[in-house]
Formats: structure tokens, C-alpha cells, sequence
């Protein structure tokens, strides 16, 4: 698969190069800082005319250079459940990637969190959500699964607690919220949030306060509210767990 623009292929190489395969550059465009970091890793790039360059990378707009690198690795998701100092994201039936790019991305800059999918109706890690993630996809654990629902029981067994993002009966501001850990979360998809099969293994619903038009968060920015709100806790609480931060 490929990877588009200058932050995705630098962050690759600096974080996993032994992913990459090839490196194709633009020539007349400045990416200096690139070419430093693929000599310092002693990396064979090929350089091309624009003409060359745009008709390799299909016309996306990827700043000049681009990856052949490997397909990306999910990781089991035993490891998800085994790594308490990172908070489980389970992502309900969430197809743009464009969202799952932005999410991977928010989540790699607070650190701290993965990703759990659905093996189907879901977006997957695809070169499109690499490209959005611009990088992010290095630092975010992510599992598949064939039965989210059954995931989510499981992580319960093993002494989760689960909160999903729902405005559902009897949701709390997640302002006031008092956490429990070891924790996760359950977000579901715009327009159909967290399916009824879902919900019924959520042990309790948080939502984010609106002081304005009655409108809803897209869900990669729901993503970002809530997690902000939950590190920050995570950082300022005294009742956090020391294996948690």
C-alpha cells in the first residue's frame, strides 16, 4: 500500500522504516528534511518528474512524495485488554475514513489510548486513513474483531468498565463524571450512534455539554472532547490508578 505526504512518510521513517519498501519523490519540490531523514537511514528513494509523480499517486494530493510500505499490522486483540496503561477505544460501525484517520491522529497526540473495529460495516486502515492520520497510525494500537458486542463483553469479564457516548436515558455530563478503571469506551456512528445490540453491554452513557445550536458532534471530534476530558482527569485525579497515566 501507499503512503501520501511529507509528515506520514517522515513520521514512518523516524518511528518503523523497516515497513518501507520504497520511497518516491517529486523533483522541484522542497522536501529537504525528507531526503536528510531517508539518507540518514540509508534508503534508496527514486526521484520523478511532476508528470510521473502525479499519474504513481493517482492525483492525491501528497505534497511531493510518497511510500510503498507494508500493509498495516493490527494486533491481537488479547494485547488490547492486556496493556492497562492504554484506554480501549471501541469504535460501533464508524465507515468514513476520513473520521478514523482524524481519530488515530487525536488519539497518538494525547497518547495513552487504542482502537478496537469492527471486522465489518466499519472503516479499516486503509491509505486514506494513513494519510489523515499523518503519521498517527505508528503510535495507536489497533485490533479487528469479528463481534464488537462480544468484544466488549469480554472486556468486562476481564474488569472493564465500559461507558458508551451516547446522549441515551440517563446519561451523565462527562464533566462531572467520576471514572473507574480499569476503563473503555464505546463510540457508535454518526447519524446511527451505538447500535441497540451494543448498548446493552454499556454499564453507563456520558455525554458532552452543548451551549449552542442543536446540532451533534461529528464523531472524530466527539472523540477528541471526550478523550481530552478523560486525560485530563486521568492527570489531575488523585484516585487514578498509577499503572493508568
Amino acid at each position: 500500500m501507499f503512503l501520501y505526504g511529507k509528515n506520514p512518510v517522515l513520521e514512518r521513517l523516524r518511528v518503523n522504516p523497516v515497513s518501507i519498501k520504497k520511497i518516491y519523490i517529486e523533483k522541484k519540490k522542497d522536501l529537504s528534511e525528507i531526503v536528510r531523514e531517508i539518507k540518514k537511514q540509508n534508503f534508496y528513494f527514486e526521484s520523478l518528474e511532476s508528470v510521473e509523480f502525479l499519474k504513481l499517486v493517482k492525483n492525491v494530493n501528497a505534497q511531493g512524495v510518497a511510500a510503498v510500505v507494508d500493509d498495516f499490522k493490527y494486533i491481537p486483540y488479547d494485547e488490547i485488554l492486556n496493556d492497562r496503561k492504554r484506554i480501549p477505544i471501541f469504535l460501533d460501525s464508524v465507515t468514513d475514513p476520513q473520521n478514523l484517520g482524524g481519530i488515530i491522529r487525536t488519539l497518538a497526540c494525547m497518547s495513552g489510548f487504542s482502537i478496537v473495529l469492527s471486522e465489518y460495516n466499519s472503516a479499516h486502515i486503509t491509505e486514506t486513513v494513513l494519510r489523515v492520520s499523518s503519521g498517527g497510525e505508528n503510535y495507536v494500537p489497533v485490533a479487528k474483531t469479528g463481534n464488537l458486542a462480544k468484544a466488549i463483553t469480554i472486556a468486562k469479564e476481564r474488569g472493564f468498565w465500559v461507558f458508551g457516548a451516547a446522549m441515551a436515558e440517563g446519561a451523565k455530563n462527562i464533566i462531572s463524571a467520576e471514572l473507574k478503571f480499569p476503563l473503555a469506551i464505546v463510540f457508535g456512528a454518526e447519524g446511527t450512534g451505538i447500535r441497540p445490540g451494543v448498548m446493552k453491554h454499556i454499564d453507563e452513557f456520558f455525554f458532552i455539554p452543548m451551549d449552542g445550536a442543536s446540532l451533534s458532534y461529528n464523531v472524530a471530534v466527539a472523540t477528541a472532547l471526550f478523550c481530552y476530558e478523560i486525560r485530563r482527569k486521568m492527570i489531575t485525579s488523585k484516585n487514578t490508578p498509577k499503572n493508568c497515566v
